[in-house]
């Protein structure tokens, strides 16, 4: 059976690691899947039947996105990274990978540059096709022309295939990067990467209450709204019928976590846990979704319908989370807030009004994750795509 290496880095959420790991999924149809994490483990995260998982060092950001942090054990950053490169050169030669798919570099990750130019030098000499696997919008740079450039010259020299997870007719990623049309590679759109595109939901009781869910991805940003919507729960529980189910994501500080259960132990319209392998199944049942925009989060709210509102997240000057949002809201699908309207009382009127709102309904396609392995098989194959 064919053999493909799909590395993945996510070091602040964990939106990185489930496109990445639902795109591996498709893969392993057809090739043996060796999926390499660069991030820290996430405990009960689901692996699929079939799919072999190498886990690096992991290496996270620091709380203010200004410095990669040291793994336990190495002296700095760039020992650690010497030191997976040796890991990543090893498992290479191993398994001779037909195709190399690298998650977001050179679009973004440059940082890990010393350990993946080798990779994908070594994967060229055992012959491998190599990939890269990209959101529908990246990060733009204070010198975005430079950024551009050598986003250019790394993937014409190293890339044979650019796969863009998203739909040109919703968001094109010449809106965040604006020399696709250098790029001498095969670039590609694929869709969104939807893990369980087909999905049929169990219809929520009639003796269960209206739901509200409210969530932030990993769980290291985000905390304002969470304790935002803990606050408004006191104002919302006579006000209306339901519950708040909340995910504080499994990357929330120990102290956050607690602090929310202590308010939900007041309230009988709150129910706080850590993390669900499987948020979509609580989004399907919901009346609303409360969450930041990101990418897997906005993708289970269009799968499933749902009423939402979004807080984008704009750490660090990062306006990925704000080009989707907005554009969502210009359609009528989302509601977009911003921390000026995370005060208790305002907030609640947010609900409520959302509650009531009929969305638009969309039709941008969602079946990113077929799409990718038709495409990785064909460029495999040298065969024409239909």
């Amino acid at each position: 059976m064919k053999t493909l290496l799909f590395y993945c880095q996510h070091i602040l959420g964990i939106g990185h690691l489930i496109r990445s790991m639902a795109i591996a999924r498709g893969l392993s149809q057809d090739f043996k899947v060796y999926f390499v994490n660069g991030g820290e483990v996430i405990q009960d995260f689901p692996i699929p039947e079939g799919i072999e998982v190498i886990n690096l060092p992991a290496i996270k950001t620091d709380p203010n996105f200004q410095e990669l942090q040291v793994p336990d054990g190495f002296a700095d950053v760039d020992a650690a990274l010497a030191y997976r490169r040796g890991l990543l050169l090893e498992v290479c030669d191993r398994i001779r990978p037909t195709a190399v798919m690298v998650e977001l570099f050179p679009f973004g990750r440059r940082r890990f540059s010393t350990e993946l130019i080798p990779l994908l030098e070594r994967a060229k000499v055992h012959g491998a096709k190599t990939i890269c696997s990209l959101r529908d919008i990246v990060v733009t740079k204070q010198d975005q022309a430079r950024h551009e450039a050598k986003v250019c010259k790394l993937m014409n020299r190293y890339f044979d295939q650019l796969l863009i997870h998203g739909d040109p007719s919703f968001l094109p990623l010449e809106n965040s990067f604006s020399r696709v049309g250098d790029l001498t590679g095969e670039v590609h759109y694929t869709g969104y990467v939807v893990p369980d595109v087909d999905r049929e939901f169990t219809p929520r009781s009639e003796t269960d209450p209206p739901m509200i869910l409210a969530s932030v991805g990993g769980g290291r940003f985000g905390h304002e709204l969470l304790n935002c919507v803990a606050q408004a729960s006191q104002f919302l529980e006579d006000r209306i019928p339901h519950h708040i189910q909340m995910f504080t994501g499994p990357f929330a500080p120990e102290d956050v976590f607690n602090h929310l259960q202590a308010i939900a132990s007041q309230r009988s319209n709150l129910t706080v846990q850590s993390y669900t392998p499987d948020l979509l199944s609580y989004m399907a049942k919901a009346d609303l979704s409360i969450s930041m925009a990101g990418y897997n989060t906005t993708l289970n709210v269009l799968q499933t319908g749902v009423r939402a509102i979004q807080l984008p997240f704009t750490g660090n000057d990062d306006q990925e989370q704000r080009l989707r949002s907005t554009r969502l809201e210009q359609l009528g699908i989302v509601k977009v807030i911003d921390s000026t309207a995370l005060a208790p009382i305002p907030f609640s009127l947010e609900v409520i009004r959302a509650l009531g709102h009929t969305r638009s309904q969309q039709n941008f396609c969602l079946r990113g994750v077929e799409i990718t392995a038709a495409r990785v098989r064909a460029l495999v194959a040298q065969e024409v795509f239909v």
